[in-house]
């Protein structure tokens, strides 16, 4: 017998376009041949195992069918929730009529298992969990008319929602909500991760996110490319280990952060001690001359220095293995010399915040940076809007790589690293909403400046450095996501790069 893929005690890494999704499905059903229906029933009964995991108190169950194979899951959630006794109302959308093949064979059999289909005519005022059966991948025009009122209405509710494959109204590829959405309490994806799950909107709309293989081979899975990869810290942690007992400040680097102008200093500092807490060697500080002994007084460890001119980082420069140059740098002429005299250098970059705006006005490619825009930097970088890069990320990032080179952090919820080698674009699946603080994309600038100096290159870095940065940041929203500061990262990035017990 062939060996499954793993099913929902572990997400993969893998991540698919949804028309690579519908192929492995007829990859499994042509070639190995595994029945439609049977792969159907498998992910009727793998959603109701959830249902039922997350919700066992559950006694009331509402399902609304499309009248795709993603209404045909919903009907062997019903039949299934039918038999263990649940009360079970099924609310057909579209004309019942037009279902055929495995989806008319699952109608058929709730029917008759007992089961009531009822032609959508609003929700009932209570019920204990919602299954959304609407859509599967296939959507790709915005949601309108009834399809839209019902979706709404769904959201309206006040029972949770399970969303079958994918939330109804999310584009499976990009993210983003087609006009509306269900927002799912918990999602179940079936054969392939779809990648849109994971940044833009996704993650906000499929709520907790579980998989279930079906038992498909793992042959399968080789006829297709992967779309993305998903990263984690779990994933990307393995890359630490114990430091020599006879290793000294000079084998990990050097980081140079240059920024602060006057009323910033707090973002260099900030960069400045993320790089030193993720275990750089050593990191100098450039700012502007006011800040120097601000930034000295409050992290002795950091080594300031006051710069004036641009020739006045010359001997900073030369000490440096690595720079990091944007947080508080603005747009004036101090940080328009200073960004100047940088490029003009052949040392490995960072470049985040106002370096990136000064950048924009004036594009040029290096293969040795690491880029970190948010939404609103990458529209300046490409010359569009913010609602053009966040309608898909995934293209955004590869046209900033395309035109800058070197490695491409597009930051926000699922961050994304694009790099010049033929690998998927990665997204990060971890992160917290407490994320949005000032001094938050300060630290991650720091950490993947730290990492460089350490000698991990550059894009290995930025996945790195997204993840550590992502991970910290969920073990400070422990305390609650409203009120987190960037600060409250700091030892939690100590924690996770130390291996062995240190690290939970």
């Amino acid at each position: 017998m062939m060996r499954p893929m793993p099913a929902t005690d572990r997400l993969p890494h893998a991540l698919y376009r949804a028309d690579q999704v519908r192929e492995l499905d007829r990859i499994a059903i042509e070639d190995h041949h595994i029945p439609g229906r049977t792969l159907m029933e498998r992910a009727g009964s793998a959603a109701f195992g959830l249902l039922q995991e997350i919700w066992p108190e559950a006694r009331d169950v509402t399902l609304f069918c499309g009248i795709g194979n993603n209404g045909g899951d919903g009907y062997v959630v019903g039949r299934l929730a039918l038999e263990a006794g649940l009360t079970v109302r099924l609310l057909q959308l579209g004309d019942e009529a037009r279902l055929k093949g495995d989806a008319l064979a699952s109608a058929e059999a709730y029917r008759a298992a007992g089961g009531e289909v009822q032609a959508y005519q609003g929700l009932p005022q209570r019920t204990d969990v919602m299954v959304d059966g609407v859509f599967g991948t296939g959507l790709e025009r915005e949601v309108s008319g009834r399809w839209r009122d019902v979706l709404e209405a769904i959201n309206r509710h006040s029972a949770p929602v399970l969303a079958l494959d994918i939330p109804s109204g999310l584009h499976a590829d990009s993210g983003q909500a087609l006009g509306v959405a269900v927002r799912a309490l918990a999602t179940i994806s079936f054969i392939g991760l779809k990648r849109g799950m994971f940044t833009g909107e996704g993650p906000e709309y499929c709520g907790d996110i579980r998989f279930d293989a079906l038992e498909v081979p793992a042959v399968v899975y080789s006829r297709e490319i992967l779309s993305a990869r998903r990263l984690d810290w779990g994933q990307q942690s393995s890359t630490f280990s114990p430091r020599r007992r006879t290793a000294h400040k000079g084998d990990f680097g050097h980081l140079l952060v240059i920024g602060g102008d006057q009323g910033f200093a707090g973002a260099v500092r900030l960069a400045g001690e993320a790089a030193a807490r993720t275990g750089a060697g050593l990191v100098t500080i450039a700012t502007h001359p006011e800040h120097a002994v601000l930034s000295i007084a409050s992290r002795p460890e950091l080594m300031c220095h006051g710069v004036g001119s641009p020739q006045q980082l010359d001997p900073l420069l030369q000490r440096a293995s690595v720079v990091a140059i944007g947080p508080g740098l603005g747009q004036d002429r101090w940080g328009q010399s200073m960004l100047g005299r940088v490029l003009q250098t052949s040392l490995p970059l960072v470049v985040d915040a106002d370096a990136l705006n000064l950048l924009a006005e004036e594009p040029l490619e290096r293969p040795d940076w690491v880029l970190t825009p948010h939404p609103g930097e990458a529209a300046r970088l490409l010359g569009n809007t913010t609602k053009h890069i966040q309608a898909d990320r995934y293209l955004s990032v590869v046209r900033l790589q395309q035109r800058y080179g070197g490695v491409v952090v597009l930051k926000g919820s699922g961050t994304l690293v694009q790099g010049p080698s033929q690998r998927p674009t990665a997204v990060c699946s971890q992160g917290n909403p407490g994320m949005a603080s000032g001094g938050m994309g300060d630290v991650l600038t720091g950490v993947i400046g730290g990492l460089m100096a350490q000698g991990i290159a550059p894009e290995e870095a930025a996945c790195m450095g997204v993840c550590l940065h992502a991970a910290a940041a969920d073990r400070a929203a422990a305390n609650g996501e409203r009120g987190m500061l960037a600060g409250d990262l700091m030892p939690e990035i100590r924690r996770l790069v130390n291996p062995g017990p240190m690290r939970c």
